[in-house]
């Protein structure tokens, strides 16, 4: 074994793995929530503050979300959690 051989590295260190895999993530998860309608993120506020008005209710009880049946057909799926 030479000197050289000490500092050369044959694989990828492991948190540059981990960075790698969480990176991809990240990458996929902004990538699906640019192919949605720009209004999306808006009406999500929208709809906490009007349901809010009612009852106490967090941000993480409100989700949003559109579906493509076809080319003709969206879904739009509102799911509320609401306390007791």
């Amino acid at each position: 074994m030479s000197l050289l051989d000490y500092f050369k590295k044959d694989t990828p260190s492991a948190s540059a793995q981990t960075a790698k895999e969480r990176l991809q993530i990240i990458v996929a998860h902004e990538r699906a929530h640019r192919s949605g309608p720009s209004y999306l993120p808006q009406l999500e506020q929208d709809l906490l503050a009007v349901i809010g008005k009612y009852v106490d209710i967090e941000p993480d009880q409100i989700q949003i979300q559109l579906d493509h049946n076809d080319e003709q057909l969206a879904v739009l799926e509102v799911n509320v959690t609401l306390p007791n």
